[in-house]
């Protein structure tokens, strides 16, 4: 009619659409939000056990690493009254009687509590003879009551207490946190007046350790990739069941204990071993000119060369199977050499293969200790065996924690110039 006004959309009145709902009746973006979220937590619940490992495994001891390699509360656990009394020293001279009063009173609670080693202990990191020091005076003046002078009486129990330098070691560590493990563990210390110095010549061990280690798992590294290559492609180039069956014995080294095979190698190396025997009977060498292959660097390398083989030769093999025969084959269609199509053709393909087994091979290297122990002796060690130690032996939890945290940064970092130089995405397992 004249004058109306018809409704395109036909849903209703004023041309106003009515909202999408879902097959239960709800609005259709409740429905899909509703959804999401479901997906969502459905995932984090998968993914929950993985991160709880990660965290409790992996996460929390590094945390507690690199927590206990800064952290010195013995002194002002034990010796709370001294470590309250020396905020006010100074520095210079000796501190007055109040601090010495103190020092008694807390010498006295720890011979009663039996806790007195952990301090003695933990200041004769800092300052040779502390331990005696402590324990010495201790003993003296257990029944020492309410003397004219408690200044002399604990310089006449120890002398060591009219040094002054005794009393800043103890002051400097009843902070808490302390930065005396990583300077140990970069050869350097704290001299008498607080300053950072490099330890003597004849105690400078940590540093050019580390810089050895590093050095031998390069060279572990480099001579895994020249050994794993050609058998990553003979591998890649048999047939499946010609492959498969030396893959096996590729594999074969992992049904074996570690230990056996690291002491197979002190067979075989040693003066009056396998390999020296050999050369001895063919001649290549006289009986009094037998090579020392066991107990020093030679031992380590070949020992983890060729416990660490197979973990370069997986990684490479992966990528060298994706790689299709027809590229060497139009390359040499179109006239190139056999090196020259493996040079600018296969080879750069490989790339990725041998990224992943270098840092699979050097990351293990860097932190094994149980083979250097074993076939190292004393020029063949790493700085592994040295945490070991002091995790183990002499207890120096700090020190070792210190140690073991320079070299987690100290892969991050190598890490990080290879993906600056490289890049992480040119990783491939397979």
């Amino acid at each position: 009619m004249p004058g109306s006004h018809s409704n395109p959309s036909g849903n209703g009145d004023n041309g106003a659409s009515a909202p999408l709902v879902a097959a239960d009746g709800r609005p259709l973006k409740t429905s899909l939000r509703r959804a999401l979220f479901k997906n969502k937590l459905r995932a984090i619940l998968l993914v929950a056990p993985l991160m709880i490992f990660l965290l409790v495994a992996f996460i929390l001891p590094i945390f507690s690493m690199l927590t206990r390699s800064v952290e010195s509360n013995e002194v002002a656990t034990i010796m709370p009254t001294t470590s309250s009394a020396l905020r006010s020293w100074d520095g210079e001279g000796l501190p007055d009687e109040s601090v010495y009063a103190a020092l008694a009173h807390d010498l006295k609670e720890g011979q009663r509590n039996r806790n007195l080693g952990r301090v003695a202990s933990r200041l004769n990191y800092e300052y040779s003879g502390m331990r005696s020091t402590i324990t010495g005076t201790a003993r003296r003046i257990t029944r020492v009551e309410n003397p004219d002078s408690w200044k002399d009486t604990l310089i006449d129990a120890h002398r060591n207490w009219e040094e002054t330098n005794v009393w800043r070691v103890i002051k400097r560590e009843s902070s808490g946190y302390t930065l005396s493990y990583y300077l140990a563990a970069m050869d350097m210390r704290y001299d008498a007046d607080g300053s950072i110095v490099r330890q003597p010549e004849s105690r400078r061990v940590y540093v050019d350790l580390m810089i050895k280690t590093i050095w031998m798992s390069l060279l572990i590294t480099f001579l895994c990739f020249l050994l794993g290559y050609p058998v990553a492609f003979l591998l890649a180039s048999l047939p499946m069941r010609t492959s498969s069956l030396l893959m096996m014995l590729v594999l074969l080294p992992f049904w074996t204990s570690l230990l056996v095979r690291t002491t197979t190698w002190i067979a075989i190396l040693q003066s009056q071993g396998i390999l020296n025997n050999m050369l001895v009977s063919m001649g290549i060498i006289d009986d009094q000119s037998r090579l020392q292959m066991i107990y020093n660097e030679i031992g380590t390398i070949v020992a983890m060369t060729h416990i660490l083989l197979p973990f370069m030769i997986l990684p490479l093999y992966s990528v060298m199977k994706s790689i299709s025969p027809s590229y060497m084959r139009a390359a040499r269609s179109m006239g190139a050499t056999g090196f020259t199509a493996f040079r600018r053709v296969y080879f750069p393909q490989t790339l990725p293969g041998i990224g992943a087994g270098a840092i699979l091979v050097f990351i293990l290297a860097i932190g094994y200790y149980i083979t250097p122990a074993l076939v190292g002796g004393e020029s063949g060690r790493f700085i592994t065996n040295f945490i070991a130690y002091h995790m183990q032996v002499s207890l120096n939890w700090g020190l070792a924690a210190a140690i073991a945290s320079l070299l987690l940064g100290l892969v991050i970092a190598l890490y990080l110039i290879y993906n600056r130089l490289v890049g992480s995405d040119n990783l491939k397992l397979g």
